[in-house]
């Protein structure tokens, strides 16, 4: 044999050679290296969580992005706070005590704003509808003038008793219709017979007043947060998000008091997500951990090799994340994904190494342990060495890519490769010295496969030709092979803030996925929503113009017309002192005697409520007389409507559409309000046809999922290129190289069109898969090539069968233990990796031994 080819198996003897004759100073020297790694690692960890810093900043769309939200600071990185009541002012309410309380933590939150509290918006709220809603609305107004003015003068419980009365003489004399009327009672009566029942029921007046009831949106108001974030942190809003919820429930937010508090957005969601990944990942690995040492028990059936295995696995870990902090920095989401792959290949080179002690420990019963340590590096070496050189071949293939998140974790798993090998070859043989593992009476191969190996062996055109045609027919079916590019369909669909914001993006009027684009004034702006909103899949485009009411005219003259009628009964010159408790009761209990002929009910409740204790007229009051406050400024403010030009908006208005570099901001609606992949890619190529420059969710969205694929594509042709240039460096043979890469390509395909099957599409999490794929397979491959070049031909039933099968179940249950995760898009890494690793393991052990002797026949034979 050439000295060349020797070199692999000779260094890794020579390795294990110097580890077992000073096995004390390598395991000290071991220690002591892990050790300091565990220093550094308790000193240094760090995680830099923002999911922007994925990317380079110099990418097209990302500086779009950028400018975008430096124009905009303040719509950039926001919690959205989503407040429902039962009532509208029950929401307005709690938005405000709660928005109040949150402006008080300048620590936690830079900034805090309710865009839909503004007094603009309320004063000209009747200007925004059209001029039919307008007339009806006030005409509705007028014709309550009589109740408006008895409980402006009285805004007691009092006051509302006194109304009631006088509602009960108009029923009775004919003069209210009672279809009006009756919907306003009912909701009286329910409010009261809560109170009479021990609870609050908040009153909504301003459906009373208008005869309808409120709209979903009306029952809804939001608060935006600009948090300080901690990137360092696994969580990094983890403190802003519980300070929201900690103040909510201080303020009595709940449920059982009318009041729903919700937190949404991206900052939000990747909060909850790495708790769902990270929580879930204890259990994960514990159970991964259990499974590889039962695999390894199986496999090995000996502690004495099992434990070190183990303990080498372990102090590998600590050494790879050392390494990753010194030479990148904090870890980020994917680089982080280490550590699973360090368990899922390294243990590789270990089992490899143990299976062929055991067999050398057979073949040579009569030779101390030394030798068989030394036969075994000596027999296993070069698959190892090949194997480890291709898994890091392909991981530094990550490296030019524009995924920093994907090219960071290349070179830590790819020294992570090289210091698994190490330690394998060193620490675990010095640790074999110790535990001295037991001469095995037979062979560890599997004699069973004997038949089938000699099977393909004489059927090895025909094995061929249907790996060749299986192999044509999943290539025909990969067009309808689907990629998902969404990353809200990676998320949990039952976290609070994914089915929040899924909600929103239902809504036009609420929807996040809006585009945005800047123009350099107000009018080219207008020109260019004009031309967007012709686009068949925009609903509407919005600027700053767009917030001056169109026709006021008309409008205000109806509104002038209510305010004159209006205006002495809304603000009357004397309003009574509030009444005490038993001037409540007893004007309740007058109520309840005139409405007994209209309105049994309600008459009932009110008598309960005027004879019973203070505490259910509490209630009542509770329930009734905020929100009685709270519409009666809102029509005061309403009725002073003036004419708007775009002078007469807000700054806090102007802010949110003039940037802060003097450009005018252009949103524009999709008609698709579903979060498809394919919607929203219609949506953004739509825009970007009209307007290039552009930004938002459905843009970052499809150009983060192209750089991704486009990384990934790049790496995997690098990688193959990389592993074919080892493969004819070591082996000295194209068709030995080509032999190897044969079995993983027919293993990709086969994987591609199960996906096609089982209707599980590509995503963003589960595309890791692939690249993982080939490393395996490509090891896989390698031990059988490097065997068969030794002059091993009968692979299947030799020990080596049992190497690569324990590896990978070992692998598969390390990354299959993923699919149980509560994570959807870690969940579906999983089921991927662990249905391409048994693809990896069938499609070698099936093709290789009918490939070699057909192709390569005595090629390679020492």
């Amino acid at each position: 044999m050439k000295p060349e080819r020797r070199s692999a198996a000779t260094i890794a003897a020579a390795l294990v050679g110097f580890s077992i004759r000073w096995p004390r100073l390598v395991l000290l020297l071991s220690l002591l290296l892990g050790a300091w790694s565990c220093w550094v690692v308790a000193t240094r960890f760090a995680m830099d969580t923002d999911v922007v810093h994925l990317f380079p900043s110099d990418l097209p769309w990302r500086q779009t992005e950028r400018a975008m939200d430096a124009a905009f600071p303040q719509r950039a990185d926001v919690i959205a706070v989503v407040v429902d009541g039962v009532t509208p002012d029950v929401a307005d309410r709690a938005a405000t005590a709660l928005a109040k309380a949150l402006e008080g933590r300048p620590a936690l939150f830079r900034g805090v704003s309710r865009p839909d509290a503004d007094p603009f918006f309320r004063r000209n709220a009747l200007l925004f509808l059209a001029e039919d809603e307008v007339r009806s609305a006030t005409e509705r107004i007028i014709a309550a003038q009589p109740m408006l003015g008895t409980l402006a003068a009285d805004p007691s419980l009092r006051g509302i008793a006194r109304t009631l009365e006088l509602l009960a003489e108009g029923l009775k004399r004919g003069e209210a219709d009672p279809a009006v009327v009756r919907p306003a009672l009912a909701e009286l009566t329910s409010a009261a017979e809560a109170a009479a029942a021990g609870r609050i029921a908040p009153l909504d007046w301003a459906a009373l007043f208008t005869g309808r009831p409120a709209d979903p949106l009306a029952l809804r108001r939001f608060i935006l947060l600009r948090p300080v974030p901690d990137y360092a942190a696994l969580a990094p809003i983890a403190e802003a998000i519980d300070a929201v919820r900690a103040e909510a429930a201080r303020l009595g937010l709940t449920p059982e008091h009318g009041v729903r508090v919700r937190l949404t957005g991206d900052l939000v969601m990747g909060d909850e997500e790495f708790s769902t990944v990270f929580g879930g990942a204890i259990a994960e690995n514990i159970l991964s951990l259990l499974s590889v040492a039962l695999l390894l028990w199986l496999g090995l059936r000996s502690g004495r090799l099992i434990f070190p295995i183990l303990g080498t696995l372990v102090l590998g870990l600590p050494i790879t994340a050392a390494f990753g902090l010194l030479a990148v920095g904090p870890f980020n989401p994917l680089s982080i994904a280490f550590a699973v792959l360090f368990i899922g290949f390294g243990v590789d080179f270990g089992i490899q190494y143990a299976v062929c002690l055991r067999e050398q420990r057979h073949l040579m019963q009569d030779q101390p342990l030394p030798a068989a340590l030394v036969a075994a590096a000596r027999t296993a070496g070069e698959g190892i060495a090949l194997a480890a050189l291709a898994l890091g071949a392909g991981f530094l293939a990550f490296l030019p890519t524009d995924y920093r998140g994907l090219s960071e974790l290349g070179l830590i798993a790819a020294a992570g490769m090289l210091i698994a090998v190490t330690i394998s070859l060193t620490t675990l043989p010095a640790w074999l010295v110790f535990t001295r593992p037991k001469p095995e009476p037979e062979g560890v191969g599997y004699a069973m496969l004997a038949p089938l190996d000699r099977f393909l062996t004489r059927q090895a055109r025909s094995v061929t030709a249907a790996a060749v045609l299986l192999g044509l027919g999943c290539a025909a079916l990969l067009p309808l092979l689907r990629f998902d590019s969404n990353p809200l369909n990676l998320r949990n669909p039952n976290t609070e803030a994914v089915s929040t914001f899924r909600e929103l993006m239902r809504q036009r009027e609420t929807t996040p996925n809006t585009l945005q684009v800047l123009a350099p004034d107000l009018p080219a702006a207008e020109a260019l929503a004009g031309r967007l909103a012709a686009l068949p899949e925009v609903a509407g485009t919005l600027t700053l113009a767009s917030f001056v009411p169109e026709a006021q005219a008309p409008k205000l003259a109806l509104i002038r017309d209510a305010a004159d009628l209006l205006g002495p009964t809304l603000d009357p010159p004397l309003t009574e002192p509030p009444p005490t408790d038993a001037e409540a009761a007893a004007a309740l209990g007058r109520a309840a005697t005139a409405l007994r002929p209209v309105a049994e009910p309600l008459a009932a409740a009110l008598a309960r409520l005027a004879e019973g204790p203070p505490e259910g007229r509490a209630r009542l009051a509770a329930a009734v007389l905020p929100g009685l406050a709270d519409t009666l400024a809102t029509l005061r403010l309403a009725l002073q409507a003036a004419p708007v030009g775009l002078a007469d908006l807000p700054d806090s208005l102007r802010a949110d559409w003039i940037g802060r570099d003097g450009r005018y901001r252009v949103e524009i609606q999709p008609a698709d309000l579903s979060d498809s992949t394919e919607a929203m890619a219609r949506f953004a190529g739509a825009v970007q046809a009209v307007a290039p420059q552009a930004t938002g969710t459905a843009i970052s969205v499809q150009a983060s999922s192209a750089t991704i694929r486009q990384a990934f594509l790049h790496a995997g042709l690098i990688a193959t290129g990389l592993t074919v240039l080892l493969l004819l460096v070591t082996l000295r043979s194209l068709r030995l190289a080509l032999l190897a890469m044969a079995p993983l390509a027919l293993a990709g395909l086969l994987t591609l069109v199960t996906c096609i099957a089982i209707g599980m599409p590509l995503n963003l999490a589960n595309i890791i898969a692939l690249p993982l794929l080939f490393a395996q397979g490509v090891a896989f491959d390698i031990y059988y090539v490097a065997a068969w070049r030794h002059g091993q031909r009968s692979l299947l039933p030799s020990s080596l069968t049992r190497a690569v099968l324990y590896s990978a179940l070992t692998n598969g249950t390390a990354f299959g233990t993923l699919a149980l995760s509560g994570h959807p898009g870690t969940a579906s890494m999983g089921v991927l990796l662990a249905m391409s690793l048994l693809y990896a393991l069938v499609t070698v052990m099936l093709t290789l031994p009918a490939l070699l002797p057909l192709f390569a026949g005595s090629r390679g034979m020492k």
